[in-house]
């Protein structure tokens, strides 16, 4: 039997694209409070993906977004990380979200601190797992806002950023203009 390396190649990705959701999963989180949500973009979903992140750049004259659009369009898929808005419960001995409390974060729709670190730790983690699986990647700002203008994690979450994933001769991520 002989085996292609596109279907290697796409078999190695999607097999990376589960350890980093694992990794986006597993890591540290503030007071051990899970708020994190994954899922991995491929085929179809994709391509519609990339739609919404051009479509969006092109109303908002964000040259970038069509930037990263045509970088996804390359990509064999992408891992989507996003969060929900929550609180911890620290209360008055915390204050980072300028409120007195988070019933005051809550109250007022501040934004809970953690919230954005806990998304950066699981993405930092992420892409430490998608280097060591030798596959290409970038978090990609623009291809969060796509993922939420769509809702692909559910109206819950809130902040998403993307991160395509490919395994082709050049990295489509570096050298970009």
């Amino acid at each position: 039997m002989i085996y292609e390396e596109k279907d290697l190649e796409m078999e190695g990705v999607l097999q990376a694209a589960r350890q980093i959701c694992v990794a986006a999963r597993t890591a540290p989180k503030t007071r051990g409070l899970d708020f994190i949500h994954t899922a991995v973009v491929t085929g179809e979903e994709l391509s519609a993906l990339a739609d919404e992140t051009e479509r969006l750049g092109k109303e908002q004259g964000q040259d970038f977004y069509i930037r990263d659009a045509e970088n996804l369009r390359k990509s064999q898929a992408v891992v989507l990380v996003g969060v929900t808005y929550q609180q911890r419960g620290l209360n008055e001995c915390c204050g980072y979200c300028n409120q007195t409390d988070c019933q005051g974060c809550r109250e007022n729709q501040s934004v809970c601190v953690f919230d954005p670190i806990d998304l950066g730790i699981a993405l930092g983690s992420a892409v430490s797992t998608a280097s060591m699986n030798r596959v290409d990647n970038r978090i990609m700002f623009s291809i969060g806002k796509g993922a939420l203008s769509l809702g692909l994690l559910g109206p819950e979450v809130k902040i998403v950023l993307g991160i395509p994933l490919s395994a082709l001769g050049k990295s489509p991520y570096f050298d970009r203009k």
